[in-house]
């Protein structure tokens, strides 16, 4: 990128459908200056690379709202001091305004403070501080509230759509209630007279039509102002069609006395309520993946203890400068990236690297900021602050990830754009045919015929179509632990051909446990016993497993007379009055122990993967064990079940070669990627990307998030961290990969089932516009097939709920 572009982020609301978007990313490339504009629908954001010399940010703003969304932005308040005068109030407001990602600033010289509007992803309240520092004055923040504007907004969006529907629910029970026992099958059912009184039906569907229904004729409106058409003007258009045709011949039924007049209210008030009821169910899918960013950003440490001028002081993280001295306690995060240059402990990285083993670290050891120090005192020089560090790298991986997801398009979007224009061409044309030539001055029949025409192509089936599928199909996936995040992603699904899979958490237990006892000297049991009394007093999570694995022998522990941790090597233990030493080559070579008869089953066990330990007892040795974290029972079994589904399975790891190597042929994984560092692993999937492969990644850490955004699908171990799961597409709850296989399935089996509901949409249209056009079709004729229609649809859909994998 050249100095003069720029990249936006630009947060937008009011998108409806994937028409929506495409509509934005025209609107946008057509802006002079504009480079290049991707909109994701998912979530709600539009990235925009733009020439600074011919346009700015209000300009982009203003051109989405010129095509009738919404942009947005966060406020924050700020208290400065220092001004004298007007003009202090003007250069700070000046100053402000030029500020990347800021839209707006004013401040108040009388009251001192200062509203500023700002895009939180192109600055921060912290940047808009150090702007105002640099001009000579002091801010600080009034509030954290702006911090979750973006939850409560969504918040009210749900709470609104949420009123909407039981408003439209209840009004719209009585007009179904009367339109069911309208029918010779269904006369057994009795009816109040006074709901079928035309007056007394357009009072219920009234407020419907315009109340609840305002949404949809102000995004038709918005749509057809831009010179396109999408979903909310095809519903606009089929409820105006059956409310206004009802009107019609309410008002007619004063002149003409008719006792029993037949009406289509009940159809515009609940196909209203029904796709309500979709948007609701949307309001609350959307954004989700926000949240990892967040999540992310909540892992870091708040504050450090750093030292200076040999005074220890806490400060906030954000203040901690390159070559700071670092304090940090046991059971402490470590707050920042840095350089052991005192002390030594084992510190659990597995947030980050998706390890379950910790690392032990000593003095010139590099660490990673918001992982844990577990079991010592480290003094750390700060080498890497803010958004250098490992952490903040994620997350940006993420963001960038995220944002280049491009929306699916679904097939009623993109064929609505046509089918409503010629919808309406044949209506006017069949008003005009009848109008003129086969019943000369007959408006009223004329009129029938066009209306008849719009209520049978009345998209209520089609707008059922994908929708009721994606419900049904996402409501069984729940039921057997797979939760889809979006009906995009359970649209997605199907057409994967590769699974990448991490190793630890996901194809393993994640955990380390006991595998090998090999002894060398008097008996197992008592040997054991002596073992895992020394190591009960540890704190390495080694120990803790060696402990775990003889308890679950049933091998009874003794007591410990004295014991030593001699981190980096092992541990020295007395007991029984016997010396126990339990470690690495190094410890037993530190006390001249030979252990030359254990070298090659070690190395063996080393190669497999495994972490082998040596244990002398009185100065000999005496058992060797091995710690591993060993594969999940079922991990064999699913990808032998991937396989047979025609997927590509691989696995990818943080780890060792010679560790993976080991660990994939047990899970039946021929293919191994090894060594990636947590940001190379977007980059591996994109390599596969490359190659024109759809790529699912399945991961449960840290590690794993910026994949999990790269993937085509991100699959997150729902057993794992909550960031992972906010960063996929798919959770699956059980921790098992047999629910990879299933979730596959299931998707296979909705998209199927919603390209028949849109089969049948369309063949209603298809057959029944012909028909209309002809007059063959009365009004309620055309307005009982399209309900026969939206039914077919939502039982065919309900089938989904009974499948079986």
């Amino acid at each position: 990128m050249s100095g003069k572009e720029k990249e936006a982020i630009v947060a937008i609301s009011g998108m409806t459908c994937a028409a929506c978007a495409m509509r934005i990313e025209k609107g946008l490339r057509k802006l002079e200056g504009v480079e290049s504009a991707n909109v994701n629908l998912a979530l709600e954001k539009s990235t925009v690379v733009y020439d600074a010399e011919k346009t700015d940010l209000q300009k982009i703003h203003q051109k989405i709202e010129d095509l009738g969304y919404g942009v947005i932005t966060e406020k924050v308040g700020l208290n400065i001091s220092g001004m004298t005068c007007a003009a202090c109030a003007t250069r700070i407001e000046k100053g402000l305004n030029k500020l990347t990602g800021v839209t707006g600033a004013h401040v108040n010289l009388a009251l001192e403070t200062a509203s500023v509007e700002y895009e939180p992803s192109q600055t921060s309240v912290t940047d808009l501080i150090r702007q105002v520092e640099k001009l000579g004055y002091q801010a600080v923040r009034k509030d954290d509230q702006s911090e979750s504007e973006t939850a409560d907004r969504r918040a009210r969006e749900i709470q609104q759509q949420t009123g909407k529907f039981l408003f439209s629910l209840i009004l719209s029970l009585p007009l179904l209630w009367a339109m069911v026992s309208h029918f010779s099958f269904t006369s057994f059912i009795w009816l109040p007279d006074m709901l079928m009184n035309p007056w007394v039906q357009l009072a219920l569907a009234t407020p419907v039509q315009f109340i609840v229904g305002k949404q949809f004729y102000v995004g038709a409106y918005k749509a057809l102002r831009n010179k396109s058409a999408n979903m909310d003007v095809l519903v606009a258009l089929g409820t105006s069609a059956a409310y206004f045709y009802s009107l019609y011949l309410s008002i007619q039924s004063l002149s003409t006395q008719a006792h029993m007049v037949d009406l289509y209210f009940e159809t515009s008030a609940v196909l209203i309520t029904l796709i309500l009821l979709g948007k609701l169910f949307e309001a609350k899918a959307k954004g989700r993946s926000s949240e990892a960013i967040r999540k992310l950003m909540g892992l870091q440490a708040k504050t450090a203890v750093v030292i200076r001028e040999s005074k220890e002081l806490t400060i906030p993280v954000e203040e901690v400068r390159p070559g700071d001295i670092v304090s940090v306690k046991p059971g402490e995060k470590i707050p920042v990236d840095g350089i052991v240059r005192e002390g030594q402990s084992a510190v659990d990285e597995s947030m980050l690297t998706g390890e379950s083993i910790p690392i032990d670290k000593t003095v010139g050891d590099n660490v990673i900021g918001a992982t844990l120090n577990k079991n010592g005192f480290l003094q750390i020089e700060a080498t890497k602050v803010g958004k250098e560090t490992a952490l903040a790298q994620i997350i940006r991986v993420v963001e960038e990830a995220q944002g280049s997801k491009a929306p699916i398009q679904r097939l009623a979007d993109r064929i609505s754009g046509v089918f409503v224009p010629v919808v309406v061409g044949i209506a006017v044309l069949t008003f005009i045919i009848w109008y003129w030539l086969v019943a000369p001055g007959d408006f009223a029949s004329a009129l029938e015929k066009g209306i008849a025409v719009l209520v049978i192509a009345c998209p209520c089936a089609l707008g059922l179509a994908t929708p009721t599928s994606i419900m049904a199909g996402s409501g069984r996936a729940a039921e057997l632990g797979i939760l889809f995040k979006g009906g995009e992603h359970l649209e997605t699904a199907h057409r994967l051909d590769t699974v990448v899979l991490d190793k630890t958490g996901t194809v393993t237990k994640g955990e380390p446990e006991l595998t090998d006892v090999f002894s060398y000297d008097a008996e197992e049991s008592e040997l054991l016993t002596l073992i895992g009394a020394a190591e009960k007093n540890s704190e390495h999570p080694l120990a803790q497993a060696i402990v775990k694995g003889i308890t679950e022998k049933g091998i009874a522990l003794g007591s410990t007379d004295s014991f030593e941790a001699i981190p980096g090597f092992g541990i020295r233990a007395v007991v029984n009055g016997r010396e126990v030493l339990v470690g690495t080559r190094r410890l037993l070579t530190e006390h001249q122990i030979p252990f030359t008869q254990a070298e090659e089953a070690m190395s063996a066990l080393e190669r497999e993967g495994k972490t082998a330990m040596l244990a002398a007892v009185d100065g000999k040795l005496a058992v060797m064990v091995a710690v591993a974290d060993t594969i999940k029972p079922t991990s064999r079994e699913a990808v032998k079940r991937m396989k047979e589904m025609g997927l590509s399975v691989m696995m990818m790891t943080g780890d060792n070669r010679q560790t993976a190597e080991a660990i994939a042929p047990l899970a039946g994984i021929d293919q191994v990627i090894a060594e990636v560092l947590p940001e190379g692993k977007a980059d591996e999937v994109k390599k596969l990307q490359k190659q024109g492969r759809r790529v699912a990644m399945v991961g449960d850490g840290i590690n794993d998030a910026p994949a999990l955004a790269t993937a085509d699908i991100g699959m997150a171990i729902g057993t794992g961290t909550d960031v992972a799961m906010e960063a996929a597409d798919i959770t699956l709850m059980r921790g098992d990969l047999m629910s990879v296989a299933d979730a596959i399935v299931m998707s296979h089996k909705t998209i199927r089932n919603i390209k028949q509901n849109l089969f049948w949409a369309f063949a209603y249209n298809t057959l029944g516009i012909p028909f209309a056009a002809l007059g063959f079709l009365e009004p309620w004729l055309a307005g009982a097939a399209m309900a026969f229609s939206s039914v077919s649809v939502v039982l065919n859909a309900l089938r989904l709920q009974r499948v079986k994998l």
